[in-house]
C-alpha cells in the first residue's frame, strides 16, 4: 500500500423507489446485462434541477424518475428507450444518453422525450452511457456499447455548443462516467472493464487529446468504476459498481474516504446536492435506492446551476 487507508463513512438511505412504481415485467436490457435479476428500477444518472428535484434514469424500463426534496418518487417520463445517463442544461432541458438511440432531450414540464443526436453521418452509436456539460455548453459523452478488454472499441465524443461533433478517442475498453477537472483542462474518464480511471489531457487552449493515461487503478467489485463527480477543490468521487463503495480521492489521486452502501452493492453514480451542496446523493441499483452522505466539502457547480 502506497497510501494510508481512507476514512470509512457509511451512507444512509434517503429514498427508495416504492413497490407501486415497479413495472409488471422485466426488460431486454436487464436480461442481457443482469440475467436472472428483477429490478424495481435500475437507477443511474442523478442530476438536480434548480428546485432541488433529483432526476434519475431507469435504464431497465425506459423511464426518467423524479425524486422530490422529501424523497418521494414519481415518473417524469416513460418512453421506448434505454436511458443510461442524464444531465440538465442550464436552460432546464434534460439531456439523456440513451443506450438504444443516442442523445435524447426531455422537456421537464411535459415529459416529452425527443431525439437530439441519434445517427451522426447516418451511423448508429454503439450504445451511449454517460454525458457531461462543460461550462461553455460543450457536451462530452461516452459510447460504450459492449466494449471491453476483448474489444476496445468504446469512444469518447464531444458535441460542441455550436453543433460540431468530434470523436476524441475511439479505442477505449468500456468508457463510462466522465467529468472535467476544476479548470476544465483535463477530463477524468471511468474505464469500467479496466477497473481504472483515465486522465484525458488536452493541448492548452484546444480539445486535442495528448499524453493521456491512467490516473487511478482500482481492483475488485463485479464491474469497476462507473459514475464520476467532482468536488469544489478538485476531489474526484468514483462510484465503484459491484463493490458497494464510493471512493473519494484528492485532486492528486490520494484516497480520502471510502463511502459504504448500507444496502446493495450496485453503487453507480452520484451527485452533490442539499442547501450547501455538501451532501452526496448516490444511486444504488440493486435496492432501487438513493443513498446520502455528508462530506466536508461541496461539489463543483454543475452546468444546470450556472
Amino acid at each position: 500500500m502506497f497510501f494510508a487507508p481512507p476514512e470509512d463513512l457509511t451512507a444512509e438511505v434517503f429514498a427508495q423507489v416504492p413497490e407501486e412504481l415497479a413495472p409488471k415485467s422485466g426488460s431486454e436490457w436487464g436480461n442481457v446485462q443482469h440475467p436472472g435479476k428483477n429490478f424495481r428500477a435500475f437507477l443511474e444518472g442523478p442530476s438536480f434541477d434548480r428546485d432541488g428535484n433529483l432526476y434519475c434514469v431507469d435504464i431497465c424500463h425506459g423511464r426518467i424518475l423524479r425524486c422530490d426534496p422529501e424523497g418521494q418518487f414519481s415518473v417524469a417520463a416513460d418512453y421506448d428507450g434505454e436511458p443510461n445517463g442524464l444531465k440538465i442544461h442550464k436552460d432546464g432541458r434534460i439531456f439523456i444518453a440513451d443506450h438504444a438511440h443516442g442523445i435524447m432531450v426531455m422537456d421537464p414540464v411535459s415529459g416529452t422525450v425527443e431525439p437530439y443526436l441519434t445517427r451522426p453521418a447516418l451511423e448508429r452509436f454503439h450504445g451511449l452511457n454517460d454525458l457531461h456539460f462543460a461550462s461553455n455548453g460543450d457536451l462530452y459523452f461516452t459510447d460504450q456499447g459492449q466494449s471491453g478488454l476483448q474489444s476496445a472499441h468504446g469512444r469518447l465524443f464531444c458535441l460542441r455548443e455550436g453543433g460540431e461533433l468530434e470523436c476524441l478517442i475511439d479505442n477505449i475498453p468500456s468508457p463510462n462516467g466522465l467529468v472535467l477537472n476544476e479548470n476544465e483542462t483535463q477530463l477524468y474518464l471511468a474505464v469500467t472493464r479496466m477497473n481504472a480511471v483515465w486522465r484525458i489531457r488536452f493541448l492548452p487552449g484546444s480539445r486535442t487529446v495528448i499524453k493521456s493515461g491512467t490516473f487511478i487503478q482500482l481492483s475488485g467489485g463485479l464491474a469497476g468504476p462507473d459514475g464520476l463527480a467532482l468536488g469544489e477543490g478538485g476531489e474526484l468521487i468514483i462510484g465503484h459498481m459491484g463493490l458497494g463503495t464510493i471512493w473519494v480521492m484528492s485532486r492528486l489521486g490520494e484516497p480520502m474516504y471510502r463511502i459504504r452502501s448500507p444496502k446493495g452493492i450496485l453503487t453507480a453514480n452520484c451527485a452533490f446536492g442539499g442547501t450547501e451542496g455538501r451532501h452526496l446523493y448516490i444511486t444504488e441499483a440493486e435496492s432501487s435506492s438513493i443513498l446520502r452522505v455528508e462530506l466536508p466539502f461541496a461539489g463543483k457547480k454543475m452546468f444546470a446551476h450556472m
